[in-house]
């Protein structure tokens, strides 16, 4: 069972987002940067948050590689820094679930788009990268915005989870099952996680253009 998350680039929107609502929900968060003293400056302005609220979890923060200590680990580093941060964490991370919710994007005049990855998707970067850790693809294209924002009590959204191991991805289904108003759906192997994480660059442009917080809902009958 996990019961604490690290998050790798926790210091970012993203990483800082979930382990919010993670903490909210009772689960220990180590929050991971290159600078641990700026993990420890975001880690005390998310328990300042969460201070009064019976039953939220601790949040500390810590370097990357003590972060990666955790039950399960998630990797929130922005594209560019995606490899170098897991290239020395292989041996830290062995065995561990590896949560992958990188979204290798570029932005121009014209937007956001898709960035090429050599292996296919940040998700299978990753485990190329870290060949002994059980690496699941989920949560690229969740509002940080939202997740930040405790006063919204519903997500709307669903969560696409990617892996190779039904049980690692069970054990993600139920952490993004945690955020009100999430369904997850196991939507395949790593292989597929190129699309998902490209996309992101779609929900943004969106964003944009109608000023929103734009999520996504897989509709069909049999569904969960």
């Amino acid at each position: 069972m996990i019961k604490t998350i690290g998050v790798l680039g926790g210091t970012g929107p993203q990483g800082r987002g979930l382990a919010l609502r993670w903490a909210v929900r009772g689960l220990d968060v180590v929050l991971g940067s290159r600078d641990p003293e700026r993990a420890a400056r975001a880690a005390a302005e998310l328990s300042g948050i969460l201070e009064g609220r019976g039953g939220a979890g601790a949040v500390s923060g810590a370097s990357n590689l003590e972060a990666a200590s955790a039950d399960a680990v998630l990797v929130a580093v922005p594209y560019e820094a995606h490899a170098r941060t897991l290239e020395g964490l292989a041996g830290a991370l062995a065995g561990r679930i590896v949560i992958d919710c990188v979204n290798p994007l570029g932005f121009d005049k014209q937007g956001p788009f898709p960035v090429s990855v050599p292996e296919g998707s940040a998700a299978q970067q990753a485990q190329a990268l870290l060949p002994d850790a059980r690496i699941v693809g989920a949560f690229h294209n969740v509002s940080a915005v939202l997740l930040a924002d405790l006063e919204i009590d519903d997500l709307e959204t669903d969560v696409l989870v990617l892996g190779e191991d039904r049980e690692d991805v069970a054990e993600v289904i139920a952490l993004a099952e945690l955020l009100p108003g999430v369904r997850a759906l196991h939507a395949g192997r790593l292989r597929n996680a190129g699309q998902v994480e490209h996309l992101t660059a779609n929900l943004i442009a969106l964003n944009r253009r109608f000023k929103t917080h734009a999520g996504i809902r897989i509709t069909g009958a049999g569904l969960p």
